[in-house]
Order: structure tokens, then C-alpha cells, then sequence
């Protein structure tokens, strides 16, 4: 009796101190794909840093250079983090000039990995900013790369990241502390009117083709909807109309018929529109950006 006793309070000390002492989950995301071999590379790199990281892939499918979508896909993925995460996003179309390599620290105790090109700019604003600290090469590089001017997802980014998340430095250890920001990207306010709410398409699903809006719930039900009730829905690409027709709005695809549209509210709560069984962006030529905008108004 004693001796099960014994190993059930060892169970519980387990339990509860084991996350004490656990390191941070180091997650990746860049715009290589997988058809080559640099993904698996940047793996290995964090692996001879600490063996026993735990190493995790957001995407690696990002369109090439997409800096908006880098920062986006990291908006949407961090609050399922915890809290000590270190994020590595390379999505880096000026790799080799002077932008900066930079670690952020959000206030909520997160690390993100990154060139300061915009892509931080989201997880910026969403978390605040604790730090930003540039990334001091004679320090924190791969041994060996100082000629190699073209994969710094390799030669630096990855490498830092792992050293953090495994302990080896600190965030002080990272290089010189920097001013609280990081660059901005374009990110324009979605507008509600009398009979009409107006936003922009951050972000398209790029499985099933579900168009997203930055447009959230709260505003939407500014206009009162109803359900089953038909919206005039307008997409435009800077000035011209790409889209244009009334849609259905639904709690969910079943509600309308194998490959008509319809409005839905996703879920992280933005209203956005698909095609049952279908894929909507691909079907209207629809990509995503500031630049894409979309309403939807009653008629």
C-alpha cells in the first residue's frame, strides 16, 4: 500500500513540475515549400543546437515572398501557443541587404524569429511588444556560413531560434536591445455604414478556397443579419470588380446547395464567404492582400 502510495504522489510531483523544466516548442514557417531540401536543413541545424528540441511547422507553402500572408499565418497561429514559444518565419525576399534580423519579444512572454520586414508587424500589435533585439551575427550564426549570403533561414534564423528555445542564450544573449517597434505593414480598418460593411481579404484558405475577411462578427452584426438573408457581396482588386452577386448568409456550407456561395462567419470569428464542396478564390480568380477589398451590402 505504501509502496502505490508512494508512486501515485510521485505521479502527481511529475505531473506538476515536469512543465516547470520543459523547454519552449521552436515553430517554423517560410515561403520554401517542401520540394527541396531547405526545410529539412533548417531542422538539422536546430537539432545539432539540442538534440531533444521539439521542433513544429506552421507552413511552409507561404506564396513566395508574401510578407503580408507570413504575418498573418503567424497572427492566427501564436494565441495557441505557449508562452515562452520561439516562432521562426523566414519569408525573406531581402535576404543578403541590410533589413534587419531582429528576435521580438511579445508581451505575453513570446519570441519571433524573423527579418523585420513587416511580417512581425501583426503579432506586434495583437501581443505589444516587450523587446526587439537585432540579431548579432558574430555571435549568433552558424560556424562556418559567413560567406553564404543567401539562407539565412539556415545560417541565422533557425540557429538563433533553437539556441533560445534550448536555452543556450537568453533573450539578452540575442544582441543589441533595439527601439520597442518593427516595421509596419499595410493593414487597413474594415468600415461599417448604414446598409453596407467594407474590409479587405487577409487571408484565403488555401485548401478548400474559403475567402476570409478582416471584417469581425461584432461589426457584421452592426447591420442586424438575418439568416438566410442575401447580401450584394463586391470583391475589387484596387479598382476593379472581380467579383460581384448576391450571396446567401449561413451559419455553415450545408445550408446552401453543392456549388453555390455563401456568406459564413469562420472561425476566429470574421465573416467570410465559400463555395460549398467548391473552392471559391480559385473559381473567381480571388488572392489576398490590402489591396483586395470586399463588401457586402443590402440591396
Amino acid at each position: 500500500m505504501n509502496k502505490l502510495l508512494n508512486c501515485v504522489f510521485l505521479g502527481i510531483f511529475v505531473g506538476i513540475i515536469s512543465p516547470l523544466f520543459s523547454k519552449p516548442a521552436l515553430v517554423m514557417q517560410s515561403d520554401f515549400g517542401t520540394a527541396d531540401g531547405e526545410v529539412a536543413v533548417m531542422v538539422g541545424v536546430a537539432h545539432n543546437v539540442d538534440e531533444d528540441l521539439a521542433i513544429y511547422h506552421i507552413t511552409h507553402d507561404i506564396p513566395k515572398f508574401n510578407i503580408w500572408e507570413a504575418g498573418y499565418k503567424l497572427w492566427m497561429t501564436a494565441p495557441y501557443w505557449r508562452n515562452d514559444t520561439v516562432f521562426v518565419s523566414v519569408v525573406d525576399p531581402g535576404v543578403g541587404t541590410k533589413r534587419r534580423s531582429v528576435v521580438l519579444k511579445t508581451k505575453n512572454g513570446q519570441y519571433f524569429v524573423s527579418p523585420d520586414n513587416g511580417s512581425l508587424s501583426l503579432v506586434a500589435e495583437a501581443f505589444g511588444i516587450e523587446g526587439v533585439r537585432e540579431i548579432d551575427e558574430s555571435v549568433n550564426r552558424r560556424k562556418g556560413s559567413e560567406e553564404s549570403h543567401t539562407f539565412h533561414g539556415r545560417d541565422v534564423y533557425s540557429y538563433t531560434g533553437a539556441r533560445l528555445a534550448a536555452g543556450v542564450i537568453t533573450f539578452e544573449g540575442v544582441g543589441p536591445l533595439l527601439k520597442p517597434e518593427v516595421l509596419k505593414i499595410d493593414s487597413p480598418a474594415a468600415n461599417l455604414s448604414k446598409d453596407s460593411v467594407t474590409g479587405f481579404i487577409p487571408y484565403i484558405d488555401k485548401h478548400f478556397g474559403n475567402t476570409w475577411s478582416n471584417i469581425e462578427l461584432e461589426m457584421f452584426n452592426g447591420l442586424n443579419p438575418k439568416t438566410g438573408e442575401r447580401f450584394d457581396v463586391t470583391i475589387k482588386k484596387g479598382d476593379k470588380v472581380v467579383f460581384n452577386r448576391e450571396v446567401p448568409y449561413f451559419d455553415t456550407f450545408g445550408e446552401v446547395k453543392i456549388g453555390q456561395p455563401v456568406i459564413f462567419i469562420n472561425s476566429r470569428l470574421f465573416v467570410s464567404i465559400a463555395l460549398r464542396q467548391g473552392h471559391f478564390a480559385k473559381a473567381h480568380n480571388i488572392e489576398s492582400g490590402p489591396e483586395w477589398t470586399i463588401s457586402f451590402s443590402r440591396k
